[in-house]
Parts: structure tokens; sequence; C-alpha cells
């Protein structure tokens, strides 16, 4: 496994891997692949973890760190950097702005085109990205709405407040086995709200359909990563961790293959796993959330530049989606209704979309 040289890693296994450092276990809470883990933000109800919030901290104002805002997201040049080889340029068409990602896996190890990719260079959520709610949020506690999800300067961004009332959105359709890789940036918080990446099972049957949190940042100064793979019917977990600045831009990607799990940060991988029988079973879908654990000092904010996807050999495509457009949900016992279904042909079809501004 290849390691950051400017990263401290830590990587947690269950006993059923590789046996992991002591200490690196005590101070996320964990105990091996166990369910007594920290808390995942997966939407299942009764929630997978329950972590509790970090110290304190103030947010940083608005544009108080001008490099980091969503307006700046994708615009402007960046002729100090090297140029990005074409797997990194093959998503988009045309004169573009640069990326605020610089490194990516997708360049490193050579990708290529995905087969999905979205810009965000509109005005409103693409339809096929899907709001969840209006409903409880995480463990029932504050509200997950899709008023809190915006597109604006290139970016989709998920706000959280004070009280709860926070967002979430899933990117459909899913498949199993495959590569993802999003350009995100996460303001600090001041405890109880906590920015995600993830997979999750479109077949909506947590625990035994899995969960693959390949990007959960707990830490209210954003500085620590974690990855945790739930499984089986018991939420067995696996857990890894890794030092990383998300109060930046930063590449985070996953690898799904038949033989192993892999997650990247700017390039460098810092999580595997190749206990195959800890796998989801079924296809997944990416989803992006800032969850709401409770007693948040303060409102915060994500934001994502840009998302890809790739398919492999090996890939299966959902058979279940969301029409385009529709809103989602992480409780389908509560709002079956949102619950992805096989969907008909007239379904299938994107609505047109607004015209950008000028």
């Amino acid at each position: 496994m290849a390691v950051l040289a400017a990263l401290t890693t830590t990587l947690a296994v269950s006993a059923a891997t590789t046996a992991t450092a002591p200490t690196a276990l005590a101070s996320a809470g964990v105990s091996g692949a166990v369910t007594t883990a920290p808390a995942v933000a997966g939407q299942q109800d009764p929630p997978a973890t329950g972590p509790g919030a970090e110290p304190q901290q103030d947010p940083p104002p608005a544009g108080d760190e001008p490099q980091q805002e969503p307006a700046d997201a994708g615009a402007g040049d960046e002729p100090q950097q090297e140029p990005a080889d074409a797997a990194h340029d093959a998503p988009v068409t045309g004169a573009q702005p640069a990326s605020p990602c610089t490194r990516t896996a997708a360049a490193t190890h050579g990708w290529g085109e995905p087969d999905r990719h979205s810009a965000f260079d509109g005005t409103t959520v693409p339809p096929d990205w899907h709001p969840y709610g209006p409903e409880p949020g995480h463990n029932k506690k504050g509200t997950r709405t899709p008023e809190q999800v915006s597109v604006a300067d290139g970016a989709m961004t998920i706000r959280g407040e004070q009280d709860g009332t926070t967002g979430a959105v899933s990117w459909h359709p899913g498949q199993k086995y495959g590569r993802w890789e999003a350009c995100v940036q996460s303001e600090k918080a001041s405890g109880g709200l906590n920015a995600l990446l993830l997979l999750w099972p479109v077949a909506e049957d947590f625990p035994v359909g899995g969960e693959v949190d390949w990007m959960e940042i707990l830490s209210d100064d954003r500085q620590e990563t974690s990855f945790f793979l739930h499984y089986g019917p018991d939420n067995d977990q696996d857990y890894g961790s890794v030092q990383h600045d998300s109060t930046q831009w930063s590449a985070y990607a996953l690898e799904w293959t038949p033989e192993k799990i892999t997650a990247y940060v700017d390039g460098e991988e810092w999580y595997t796993n190749t206990e195959t029988d800890q796998f989801p079973p079924r296809p997944m879908n990416m989803t992006m959330q800032l969850d709401y654990f409770g007693d948040a000092g303060g409102p915060t904010a994500m934001h994502m530049d840009w998302a890809s996807q790739w398919a492999l050999p090996e890939s299966e495509p959902a058979q279940l989606s969301l029409p385009p457009g529709a809103p989602a949900t992480g409780q389908p016992k509560d709002y079956p209704e949102r619950a992805p279904r096989e969907l008909t042909p007239a379904e299938q079809q994107a609505p047109e979309q607004p015209a950008p501004r000028p």
C-alpha cells in the first residue's frame, strides 16, 4: 500500500484482516471490526453508529479563505500547476476553468475517461443528484431538507445549521464495483456536523447491503478523515483514518473491485481492504451528506466542485434507480415512495434543465 509522505496515516482493520495499532483504535473509540466503532453517518434507521461531538470551535467567517470558497471552485486559471493528463481533462469538453483539485487518483493511476461526470456549472441541482427529504435527519435528529442543497458558481453545496437543519444528496444510478472520485472542500465546524462521501445500498437494505464511508470527517478542524466499511447483519465495521487538511479542496476517491477496496486522497492511497467477505453484496450509489449528530455550536458547509464515476469490466449496473429530479430518502420504511425502484422508459428520461444564468 502506497503511503502519503506528507500525511500521517492510521489504518485500523478488523481482527479478521490485519492487526492495528492499539493507540490508533483507542483514539478513535474502536476495537477491531465490532459494532462499538465510532458512528457512521449513514441514512439508516436506527443509525449505523453514534460518534460523539468534537470540541467546539468557531466556524470560519464566509470568505475567510478565498481559495476555498465555492465561488472559486473551478474558476480562474492556475498557470503554476502542472498540466493535468488526459484522464483528468476527459470529462469536460471545450475550454473549461481549471479544477481546484490539481492532484487526482484518476490522473495518477490512469483511470481514463469516466462514464459519468458532474461539473455543477448550472444553477440547479442536476436531475441525477437527488436531495433527501424533507425528513428527520440522522438518528432522527434535526431535519434533512432539499433547501439546504444548492448549486452556484460551479459547485454544489450542502449547508448545516446549528439547529440541525441540513441536507444530503444521492447520485443515481448506482453500480456494483467501480471507481468514484469527487473534488470536495469542508468548512470547519463547531461540533455535531460531520461531512461525508459514502456508498449506500441501492436496495436500501442496510446493514446486510453494506455501507462504505470513504470520506467521513468527524473532527471540527477537518484535519482527520475516517473510513468505515460496514458489513454483515450485525453491522460489523472495518476502520481506517488519515491526517489531511480537508478545509483545502481535496480529491477523495474510492476504487472497489472484486478483490480490493482502496481509498485515495489527492491521488495517494490511504486505506485498503482485501477481505472480500466484508464487501457490499449488491450495487451501491454515491451519496454526499452533512449529517447532524447533535450539539452543534454553529453552522458549517461542505462543497463539491465535481464528481466522476467509472465502470469496470466486472461492474454490474443497478436495476433500481430514481426518476430524474425525484426526491430521495434515507428512511424508506417511512417514505417508500422516495425509495429506488425499477423505472419505466419514460421515467428514465431526464427533464430539460434551465439555462445557466448569464
